[in-house]
């Protein structure tokens, strides 16, 4: 099925390929018709004004999403990590373990949405140059539920990801209340103290070098604070509603499994409801082999509608 950008304006899709299967369910009915099993992955751009370009963009649809032409669906929007792209998630296993979880019943069929955030960390940049969050609240998630059937509202759209993405899964949710019902951060690139300046060479040199285009280099202290889901936590009413979950390895290589147990003891103080796990393992695709179904799992809790 080849989706064009007719009915929404700025944003163009191709299905990638043919269907996948895993496997046929006859329908109740007794049709030789069949529902696969597996989802779909569309790919294309959304054209930003605000940022002045081209986004590139994969949407995951359910494996019933062109048979039931009236049904709509939650939405998770799975922000990437660094050094990856858009189509990092499905190539790596993501859609994979989703497939997994939806086959064998353990949660029912919802859309993912998987936008190329660059080195952005999903901010606004320090000095304007670069206006990814703004570009995500105002351009994508309209333009996602204009073309596709999602159900647009709060307790049905989630958010998560991982490394940088689980930064700015946290950052995001967090800033804006008033869009996401629900997030996820596995491996959040969470740092608990900053040296001033940063130094130039060893673990700190690498931070520099990848916070400098959000940040700024020497870092911009009052936009860092801004930003920084650390921060963000210590006013944990101008999320009330939020359903959060987020865990970490205890062998992170990036010791982010520190910002994580920060994080998680911020919450607690402030008396709010979380679920926040450390688990074995270490930081990477290995990790979340292993432990991005909780993640999954936990938004399908999550939806008010999903199906039981």
């Amino acid at each position: 099925m080849a989706l064009t950008g007719k009915s929404a304006p700025g944003i163009k899709f191709a299905t990638l390929g043919a269907l996948l299967l895993t496997g046929l369910v006859g329908l109740a009915s007794g049709s030789a018709r069949a529902l696969p099993q597996a989802t779909t992955l569309d790919c294309g751009s959304v054209e930003s004004a605000i940022l002045g370009r081209g986004v590139n963009v994969c949407v995951v649809l359910p494996a019933d999403y062109s048979l039931r032409g009236t049904r709509r669906y939650p939405v998770l929007y799975y922000l990437h990590g660094l050094f990856e792209n858009e189509q990092s998630w499905s190539e790596r296993g993501g859609k994979d373990i989703l497939d997994g979880l939806v086959s064998s019943g353990s949660i029912s069929p919802y859309l993912v949405v998987l936008p190329d955030g660059g080195r952005s960390f999903y901010v606004n940049s320090y000095d304007g140059r670069e206006r990814y969050e703004d570009f995500f609240i105002q351009e994508l998630i309209p333009a996602i539920d204009k073309k596709y059937r999602t159900i647009p509202q709060v307790a049905e759209r989630g958010i998560g990801g991982t490394s940088m993405g689980g930064y700015g899964a946290l950052h995001l949710a967090m800033r804006h209340a008033e869009v996401f019902g629900s997030a996820s951060a596995q491996s959040a690139a969470l740092l608990p103290a900053l040296p001033h300046p940063l130094p130039t060479d060893g673990r700190w040199g690498f931070y520099a070098r990848v916070l400098q285009a959000p940040f700024g280099n020497p870092l911009n202290e009052s936009w860092w604070d801004a930003n920084n889901p650390l921060k963000l936590a210590e006013d944990p009413p101008r999320f009330a509603h939020l359903k959060l979950y987020f865990d970490c390895g205890d062998q992170d290589r990036y010791g982010f499994n520190e910002g994580a147990a920060a994080l998680d003891k911020i919450l607690t103080e402030k008396g709010f409801s979380h679920e926040y796990h450390l688990r074995a393992g270490g930081h990477g695709w290995s990790y979340l082999g292993d432990y991005m179904k909780y993640a999954l799992e936990f938004h399908w809790k999550s939806f008010s509608t999903a199906e039981r």
